[in-house]
């Protein structure tokens, strides 16, 4: 049992001063610390220095491991520029990026404040370095494929590397399942993994209308994914209409990334099924794939959360850097609303969508905890500061454990 004393607690959006938490895997109770001391007496006690502040552990739930080699080979600017890019570079990206380098990009997160991350593995090849990640992982195993004569190979591999997964038995790792999105994976596929996901209760990703060319191309079999499908995979129209992929996940509530080109029904769609979206600001500026309307979102009464995606389509792996960026690029939101939303998004709102006991500095949630040294007595503002300045993070709990300072 622990008892840590800062000066402030942020939880996600309410401070608190003059308290103690006492935890081990899980928070006990918060409280003055002399009642704490009372009521645990055999806990060890942590004064914090002047002016620290405890919130909760950061949650990146989308970030694609396998490519974190890249930082100029791939082409930015424009959607399929990006995508051929990443064709043409995918074996030198994936052979340039071993364990260690997954490594080294998990742990650039730890040092940002992710306690949890949700991991899009395509291949398999990030397994073992989230195996042996200190933050908890939600692994989701990709599934992609739209060529139906590969259809059974494909779910084949698919299933090993799912079952592989579920081997991985230790504290705070949790297989899920990805399907890529409504343009590249068939229908017979996307039917067949739903259904795993579904008897196993599972937890579940896409991605979905994240380019104008994917809004063409699955209304019109038109546009810039014209060309690409039909010299690539031979392959003359959509195999499904966004409103039939989303039809699939009625009734199971998805994790759903990027949504920028989504229109007024399927945001129905997506508010009725409870689904979440995940934002992704500066993936969105570097593939030209534009801003998603926050505003849309909340009117449908949406939960959406930030996320960095990978080093494929970002400069880092920093969900305050992420943060940031959002708070220039929806200049429209009023901006304290928005920083409080933003905070709100990569805690509390990132663990309910993950069904992660987390997020919170509340009793019996996991203690999944950061103290930031801030620079003075925080203020009603404190949500942008913490967004705009990027303070010091001098420890990193991850259930109970330090994972960063001492």
């Amino acid at each position: 049992m622990q008892i840590i004393t800062p000066d402030y607690i942020l939880t996600p959006n309410t401070l608190l001063t003059n308290m103690s938490v006492a935890f081990d895997t899980t928070i006990k109770k918060i409280a003055p610390l002399e009642d704490l001391k009372k009521e645990f007496a055999d806990a060890v006690v942590t004064k914090l220095k002047k002016n620290s502040l405890l919130m909760p552990g950061l949650i990146n739930a989308h970030v694609h491991l396998e490519f974190s080699a890249n930082k100029t080979q791939l082409s930015y600017g424009d959607f399929i520029s990006w995508l051929y890019s990443v064709i043409e570079n995918r074996e030198e990206l994936i052979n340039g990026c071993d364990e260690s380098c997954i490594a080294k990009a998990i742990d650039s997160m730890l040092e940002s404040g992710i306690t949890t991350f949700g991991a899009i593995s395509s291949h398999g090849m990030d397994l073992q370095a989230c195996a042996n990640a200190p933050q908890n992982v939600v692994f989701f195993n990709e599934l992609i494929g739209s060529q139906a004569t590969m259809a059974d190979a494909l779910f084949t591999d698919f299933l090993a590397r799912l079952d592989v997964s579920k081997s991985i038995k230790r504290e705070g790792f949790y297989p899920g399942v990805a399907i890529h999105s409504p343009y590249s994976v068939h229908p017979i596929l996307i039917k067949k993994a739903l259904q795993i996901v579904k008897n196993e209760n599972l937890k579940l990703t896409a991605h979905f209308m994240e380019s104008s060319a994917e809004r063409e191309w699955l209304d019109k079999s038109e546009g810039d994914f014209k060309d690409f499908f039909e010299n690539l995979l031979k392959q003359k129209s959509s195999l499904s209409s966004s409103g039939e992929f989303l039809e699939y996940f009625n009734g199971y509530e998805t994790l759903l990334t990027h949504v920028v080109q989504a229109n007024k029904q399927e945001l129905q769609t997506l508010s009725s099924n409870k689904h979440t979206v995940i934002h992704c600001p500066i993936s969105n500026r570097l593939l030209g794939n534009g801003a998603l309307d926050l505003k849309k979102l909340q009117k449908h009464n949406i939960r959406w959360i930030c996320a960095t995606d990978g080093l494929s389509s970002n400069y880092k792996l920093d969900l305050f850097e992420e943060m940031k960026c959002a708070l220039f690029m929806h200049s429209d939101m009023p901006l304290l609303e928005l920083a409080q939303r933003l905070i709100r998004s990569a805690t509390k709102d990132a663990a309910d969508a993950l069904g992660i006991n987390s997020g919170e500095i509340a009793q019996g949630k996991n203690a999944d905890m950061i103290v930031l040294d801030l620079e003075g007595k925080p203020n009603d503002e404190l949500a942008i500061h913490l967004i705009l300045h990027r303070y010091n993070i001098s420890k990193v709990y991850i259930n109970g454990k330090v994972k960063k300072g001492t």
